[in-house]
This record gives C-alpha cells, structure tokens and sequence, in this order.
C-alpha cells in the first residue's frame, strides 16, 4: 500500500489549478513516449509541464501519482519499489518530480520501465547528474530540455498575444519584416527591459515584488544543496561559488580572464574549472568556448551568467555590455552552437559573426568579414547589418 502521506501530497499537488499558458516545450515533447524526462535549472517550469500534462491527460486522477524525491516522505524510499506498489494498486501515470534527489535513479527508472506498463514523466535540475545517470537507459528514455523563458514566450504571457518564433537564419535575413511585425502590435524595448530584470522564470508571475528574493533562494538552494550535495564540494568552499558569481555580475566580460578569476576565488584553474562545470550544469552560468572547430580546445571559456536576471539579484551596479551579451547568448544556445570571436563578441554554428553593443555601434572590426552584423540594444528596426538585440529573443 502507498504511504498515506505521499497519496495524500500527490493529491494535494495535482488538485492545485495551474497556468494555461504552454511553454515550446509542450509542442516538442512526444508524450506517446513511456518514459520522459525534462532537465533544466531550478525554478524554469519542469514541475509545471508535468503536472499540466498530468492535469489534462485522459487518465482517472486516483491513476495519476506525482512523487517530489525532495520530500520529507521520499527519504530511504525506493522508486522502483514505490512504482511498483503503484502499479500494483491500478496506476497508470507517475509524475517524479527532481528526480536527482532519489539515489540511483537512473537504475530505478530502466527497471521500471522494463517491468511496468506505466508511462513516467520525470524531471530534474541537475544536467550533469541526470546524464550521467541515464547513460545505460540509452533508447528507453527522451530526455528534453528546458530552459528559462525566452523573451517571446514572456511578451506572450504578458500580452496575451501570440508571436512566432523564428530561425536564426530567418532573423539574420528578415528582421526589418520581423521588427514591423511585432513592432504594429506592441513596444518591444518596453519588454525587453521588463524582461531583463524579471522575465526568465516563471514564477515572476506570483508576485514582481518578492521576486528577487525568491530567485536568490534559487541561487542559494543550487549552490548549497544540490552543487555541494551532487559533487562534493566542501561546505566551506561554496563562498568561492558565490564570489564567482558576483565577479560575473560587476566585471565587463573581457576583462574576465582565468587568472584574475583564479586569483581572486583563491583556488587553481584546474580546481575552478571543476566549479564552473558544475555552476553551468545547474544553470547559474554560461561557459562559452573560443573559438571554431578545434581551436576551441586551447582557448579559456568567455564567462557569463546563465540569464540577465540573475545580475539584477546579485548586485547593485551590474555591467550594460555583460547583461546584453548574457541576454544573446542564453537566447541562442538552446539550438545553437555560440563560441566567442577574435573578430566580433560571438561566431554561431560556425557561421554567422556578431558583434554586441548599444545604439552608437559601429562595425569597424566587422569590415571585410563575411556574415558578420552588429546586434544593437535600444533600437526597435535596424538595418542590413544592424539587427536589434531584442529580435534575437523570437527564435523559441
């Protein structure tokens, strides 16, 4: 028999009312599939789409079981043996919510898929854990990822209206027609800036007010229980962690280099580079690589935070040219490859050069390079090879 306590959570969780509004996601997932996994950093929706889906799948609700590994109740639970019992009693759907938490979740999971016909949709804020364990699944499991929200999906959530997302191909070569488009319907720069500050996770729309505190707490959770739980990091370390961050905040991106970072954490490269493995993978930054092709082994990473948000949170001042390249970047890497450039700030797939700035900037380090544009802030049009920064936020 299941656990009064985790029936009656379940319950109480599935029985709250949720957003009508759908991330990309929803119309990438394949939920014919037995066994679906949606990775991506805390705070960004996983928990959300799964109990959508589980709110509106044509299942008996007393068949649907939502599970959170971080529960109180879940300590010393095993899955599969939960699953089974599950099964046992007529179920049909399990929701597992950060299922990184659960020990060897990877071996549970394979072993619950080869031995019930249940489907299970599960999620986790761990990148590097989640591979890793999943490795032996190999075709048993479909495992999306889900990133913050883009700035078309916040202009959608904030006007009501819909928006089209665009490739990057398109947005290269049609974004004077795109910039008239949206531009007849709403004011993109007033968005843009709403965005920055609060718009890429979701929970903004519970209340703007307390929002920074709440993402704080995202930080500190990421960093304190699942960074040093997951890889070991000494509890007295995790102050390195959080100096790292408040660097990426304050500093212009060039002036970042691996030295004065090492210096200033007081630890090696070798032993930073570890950390900052584990901050990308739990979604508080970006490594970007030098680079094209194999020059990108020998080149130290361009550091960002993952999100502009995240410097408004974590300092009073922080830096215009960073938050703008931070806004490209983490637009851009969830379908594409961005490495940073000799030539301009950015080279995506190998191709398309860009260079990032205000309204003022010119494309003198640009001349006599093929595909490269400037990508500039606090205009709504551009111009051949002008592309306004915000248009680079409609591409999911």
């Amino acid at each position: 028999m299941l656990p009064p306590v985790i029936r009656q959570a379940s319950a109480f969780i599935l029985a709250q009312p949720q957003p009508e509004y759908r991330r990309f996601l929803h119309g990438k997932i394949d939920f014919n599939d037995r066994l679906i996994g949606v990775k991506g950093a805390r705070g960004s929706g996983k928990t959300t789409i799964m109990l959508q889906y589980g709110r509106g799948v044509d299942i008996p609700k007393e068949k649907i079981l939502y599970i959170a590994c971080d529960h109180p109740a879940m300590v010393d639970v095993s899955l599969y043996d939960l699953a089974q019992v599950f099964y046992q009693e007529g179920g049909k759907l399990l929701l597992v919510d950060e299922v990184h938490k659960s020990k060897g979740f990877g071996v549970a999971l394979k072993a619950i898929r080869d031995t019930f016909d249940l489907q299970v949709f599960f999620s986790g804020s761990s990148a590097l854990r989640i591979e890793h364990e999943l490795a032996d699944l190999s075709r048993r499991a479909v495992v999306y990822e889900l990133p913050v929200i883009s700035l078309r999906e916040f202009m959608e959530i904030e006007t009501g209206q819909n928006f089209p997302a665009y490739s990057l191909e398109e947005i290269v070569s049609d974004h004077q027609a795109i910039s008239a488009d949206v531009c007849a319907r709403i004011r993109p720069i007033e968005y843009l800036r709403k965005y920055l500050q609060y718009g890429a996770y979701p929970f903004y729309r519970e209340s703007i007010e307390s929002y920074t505190q709440k993402l704080l707490e995202v930080i500190n959770i990421t960093i304190e229980s699942d960074l040093c739980g997951l890889y070991n990091i000494e509890p007295r370390k995790l102050d390195k962690l959080k100096k790292i961050l408040y660097m990426l905040c304050s500093t212009p991106p060039v002036e970042l280099n691996k030295s004065k970072l090492s210096s200033a954490v007081g630890a090696s490269w070798p032993t930073l580079s570890k950390y900052l493995a584990h901050m990308e993978s739990g979604g508080l930054i970006h490594c970007v690589r030098g680079g094209t092709g194999m020059r990108t082994v020998n080149k130290p990473d361009k550091l960002l935070l993952n999100n502009s948000n995240l410097f408004y949170a974590l300092c009073a001042s922080p830096n215009i040219g960073a938050i703008r390249e931070t806004f490209f970047v983490s637009q851009l890497t969830q379908n594409h490859q961005v490495h940073y450039h000799n030539k301009g700030d950015f080279v995506v797939d190998e191709h398309f050069i860009f260079e990032i700035g205000g309204a003022a900037k010119n494309g003198q380090q640009l001349e006599n390079q093929a595909n490269a544009y400037i990508v500039a802030d606090d205009i709504e049009t551009g111009a051949p090879k002008q592309i306004p920064l915000w248009v680079f936020g409609m591409g999911w």
